[in-house]
């Protein structure tokens, strides 16, 4: 008599090559500087981050880069309470949606530096970036972002905000 399997772990490992378009190899080549960048559509004016070549909601090409500010706003939020495994961030951490300044579109990033219940949406945040000598063609350049002391911005207004306090 045979007995049924009710659970069997069998780890699965994938190998893949991704090779970026110009629009996010524009964007990765700008991350290695330290520079946030988007894409404007030529027919809605959106701002998007990361871009891809093509508005999302037109479905034009989009070729007008913009650089962005690494300020910017929490969308959504939250506190991840459950380990991955492999991932050396021990919970509780916070992951956000944040709208950087001058985009109308968020990316995903880790928030630290901060009470997790203190979070909160329209909370304005900053890049903590890695050394200069450890850039490379990554997000990880960006270490995670912190709040500022700056006030809230309105859920209304959250990807309305110019481009501010650029350099350069």
């Amino acid at each position: 008599m045979s007995e049924d399997v009710a659970v069997m772990q069998a780890p699965v490992y994938l190998q893949y090559h991704f090779t970026a378009g110009r629009a996010p190899t524009r964007f990765l080549r700008r991350l290695k500087e330290g520079v946030l960048s988007g894409q404007r559509c030529p027919r809605c004016s959106q701002v998007y981050i990361p871009p891809r070549g093509s508005c999302p909601a037109c479905g034009v090409a989009t070729e007008e880069e913009v650089i962005l500010s690494d300020k910017g706003t929490v969308q959504s939020f939250t506190i991840v309470h459950i380990p991955i495994p492999g991932n050396p961030i021990d919970p509780p951490y916070v992951v956000a949606n944040i709208v950087p300044d001058g985009a109308n579109i968020s990316f995903i990033h880790l928030l630290s530096e901060c009470d997790n219940r203190e979070v909160r949406i329209g909370q304005r945040v900053e890049a903590v970036w890695r050394p200069r000598e450890e850039w490379t063609w990554a997000m990880e350049n960006i270490l995670y972002f912190r709040p500022l002391d700056e006030p809230d911005v309105a859920v209304e207004r959250i990807g309305t905000l110019p481009v501010t306090g650029l350099e350069g």
